[in-house]
């Protein structure tokens, strides 16, 4: 039951992404939430501008969301083995990608919500920069063992 400890926490975020693609997130019912806290933030935004800055807002959702979808992936696939290797970020990557294509297609069956090929690269995309971080991270913790041993 090793495994699980790695595996569940990217089980768990599956399902909270795939959840932040139901019914409950569309364009409208998050704007009827971050158009308000915009407008007190900035009365003196037109609604063009708030309604620009909602969009971000929920793209920046799809970066988060599958930036750390990609590093939980990381983890489990080390499974508390050894150093970095390209071949864990490449597997995670691939799992990125196929989800948010899979989450994608989910979305067309959605009322309210639309499948957008760009926005399955733009998770992929997330998921590669996670991978950079990943990488960049394991080789300053490798450099500090080195320096301290």
């Amino acid at each position: 039951m090793r495994w699980l400890r790695y595996w569940a926490p990217a089980a768990v975020w599956a399902v909270v992404i795939s959840f932040a693609s139901t019914r409950h997130f569309t364009s409208e019912i998050t704007a009827g939430h971050i158009l308000p806290i915009l407008r007190w933030l900035m009365p003196h935004a037109d609604l063009a501008t708030l309604q620009e800055i909602h969009h971000l807002i929920r793209k920046g959702g799809h970066i988060f969301e599958y930036f750390v979808f990609a590093l939980l992936l990381l983890y489990a696939i080390r499974g508390g083995r050894g150093e970095w290797r390209w071949s864990w970020a490449l597997i995670a990557l691939a799992c990125v990608a196929i989800y948010a294509g899979a989450d994608e297609f989910h979305q067309s069956f959605v009322p309210g919500r639309g499948a957008s090929v760009w926005d399955a690269l733009l998770d992929t995309a997330a998921g590669t920069l996670a991978s950079l971080v990943g990488w960049s991270w394991g080789r300053w913790r490798a450099g500090r063992r080195l320096r301290a041993g």
